[in-house]
């Protein structure tokens, strides 16, 4: 299958736009070919000069030929400002054209693809390569097309006026745009995709890094502790100096060339001249020192839309790549869960470019309003598993079912309203608490918000903020804890009341008074439910109906705690793990008192 242009791609996400786009094309290069037309009025003016000089009160026409050079600028600039609104227009449309059909894409995949790629870099392709567009076709396209044909225009002036001169003037340019293909040729593409991911990956590590702020200010670490934070930044470094190292020589030639033209045009003078001086010679001579800078200017615009052009070209394949991930497959025909049980039948997966599995043929089947805890020692597959039941991936091998439906078959709006998540780090926007807990059920009232606030144990919160639940989160000082935050996200939860509750490290960034808040709003959402908690506090889980110890992406107990604490197995050692963890707090809290 032949691979599609650039132009293609781009007009494809133009539309009916595309045409604005060509339009703009076309204009530039008249606009180039009648700014030419000055010149040619100015030719003029030097000649009527020389030809009365000393007289110059017998030059009749100099008015006349100035007045027609400033029309023709004018005119030129003009033809230049409607290509501009045209490609502009365009532009405008493809760089909205462009987000738009991305994040209905990225919408359809699966809810773990965000946290496999990073939120940084997303961000980065989506908005960062689709402005590359924008600016490629609102500037640097309708400039290359003026540049391109501003050397026609000039090359029919050179050879007309003295085509000696005009061959000559030619040679450093010709040196200048061998040195230009050079330096934007294959090897310069495969540097800018080399930019391009060092950018992306220092863009991706600082949100980690901004998001990881309150771990920093605690700890009294330094960013030296975000080792691939700092890595990425000194790759980054690395590759610059390199780059701009192996451009010096070649740029160096470079504007040597393009700015040698006069040199060759003095000496190319005295070589012509050295019988004497003719008037037309002279005259000709002057038109060429001030006509040859044009294409100097031109050069460098070239160049300038060929680097462009390879960061759209970089940018293109960004979004392409996006564009190229399989969205879930939904069944024509979905199916409806009898009930809010879980089951997953010989269920393995891995992460896309893992060396291993990191769940291996689990089965296990939770019954509707069971409450289970997942535990075990961190990177056993716990998390991975709570996230492949609400389809955040979908397994390499097995079924995952909810209400004997594998969730394959269930629409994914239904999926959503079935199953809620509570995360280990509340995730809040930057708008008023009331919204934030709307998030979960768009058209809820005021008084449902307000009841899910409370429900939430949240009521000290809204009391404390100048406007209640209406306070903007991270304006004018309103911001949260990490416990009030979490609090939050709970009526969330409250909110959207799905039958299938995932608790994942829900309590892991509370401090005490904030847990026995959270775990009270806890014990209200649960009720009725069928309630999935991973925990590292072993203390949050032995109310559980059933506790699964996950190890190595397999399940190697599992029963209630009093019956995993008699079988002297990972789940003993790891609660009598805990509680001398515990008593060593407690120990230590007593001599610091």
């Amino acid at each position: 299958m032949k691979k599609k242009s650039n132009m293609s791609k781009l007009f494809g996400y133009a539309g009916s736009f595309k045409y604005l786009t060509i339009a703009s094309w076309v204009l530039s290069a008249v606009s180039a070919f009648v700014a030419l037309v000055p010149f040619v009025y100015i030719w003029e003016i030097i000649k009527e000069v020389l030809k009365v000089a000393p007289d110059f009160s017998a030059a009749d026409n100099l008015t006349h030929y100035g007045v027609m050079a400033v029309i023709f600028s004018v005119l030129s600039m003009l033809i230049y400002i409607v290509a501009l609104m045209s490609s502009h227009i365009a532009a405008f449309r493809v760089q909205a054209n462009i987000r738009s059909q991305a994040m209905h894409h990225i919408i359809t995949l699966p809810l773990g693809f965000m946290d496999g790629v990073g939120s940084g870099k997303i961000r980065k392709i989506v908005d960062e390569s689709s402005a590359a567009t924008e600016t490629y076709l609102a500037h640097q396209l309708p400039d290359r097309a003026g540049a391109l044909a501003t050397p026609v225009g000039l090359l029919a002036m050179l050879l007309v006026f003295d085509w000696r001169l005009g061959l000559l003037s030619l040679i450093p340019i010709v040196i200048a745009f061998c040195i230009m293909s050079v330096m934007t040729g294959s090897r310069m593409q495969q540097k800018m995709k080399e930019y391009q991911n060092s950018l992306e990956q220092m863009s991706n590590e600082a949100v980690e890094y901004v998001r990881g702020i309150p771990v920093v200010k605690t700890f009294g670490q330094s960013v030296f502790s975000f080792k691939r934070f700092k890595t990425s930044i000194d790759n980054y470094e690395k590759w610059v100096i390199s780059y701009t190292k192996d451009l010096r020589l070649p740029m160096m030639f470079y504007t040597t060339a393009i700015n040698a033209v006069f040199a060759v045009l003095i000496a190319a003078a005295l070589f012509f001249t050295s019988n004497g001086v003719t008037s037309e010679f002279l005259l000709n001579l002057l038109f060429y020192i001030i006509i040859t800078p044009i294409i100097t200017v031109t050069l460098n615009k070239i160049m300038y839309s060929s680097e462009n052009m390879m960061i759209v070209e970089d940018a293109l394949e960004r979004i392409d790549s996006v564009m190229a991930m399989k969205p879930l497959q939904e069944n024509a025909v979905p199916e409806h869960p009898k009930d809010n049980s879980v089951s997953l039948h010989g269920v393995s997966f891995r992460y896309k470019d893992a060396k291993e599995n990191a769940l291996n043929n689990i089965s296990l089947k939770i019954d509707p309003g069971e409450h289970v805890a997942f535990v075990g020692p961190s990177g056993g597959g716990k998390t991975t598993l709570a996230s492949i039941i609400a389809r955040f991936w979908d397994v390499d091998s097995g079924e995952v079912a909810i209400g004997g439906v594998n969730v394959k078959d269930i629409s994914k709006e239904e999926l959503m309203n079935t199953v809620s998540f509570v995360f280990q780090e509340s995730r809040l926007l930057k708008t008023s608490i009331l919204e934030n807990v709307r998030l979960a059920k768009p058209n809820a009232t005021r008084e449902e918000v307000l009841k899910a606030l409370k429900d939430a144990r949240c009521e000290d919160i809204i009391e404390k903020l100048t406007d209640g639940m209406d306070t903007i989160i991270g304006t004018n000082g309103n911001y949260l804890s990490g416990g009030e935050g979490q609090r939050v996200s709970i009526a969330r939860a409250m909110l959207k009341n799905a039958p299938i509750l995932i608790l994942d490290e829900a309590t892991a960034f509370a401090d005490p008074d904030n847990e026995s808040k959270v775990q009270a709003a806890f014990s209200t959402l649960s009720k009725g439910k069928t309630v999935l908690m991973i925990a590292h506090r072993l203390s949050t889980v032995t109310g559980a109906d059933r506790i699964y110890v996950i190890e190595d992406g397999k399940i190697c107990e599992s029963g209630n705690h009093h019956e995993l604490t008699q079988q002297a197995g990972l789940y003993t050692h790891m609660w009598n793990e805990y509680n001398s963890a515990a008593k060593w707090k407690v120990g230590v809290q007593s001599e610091v008192n």
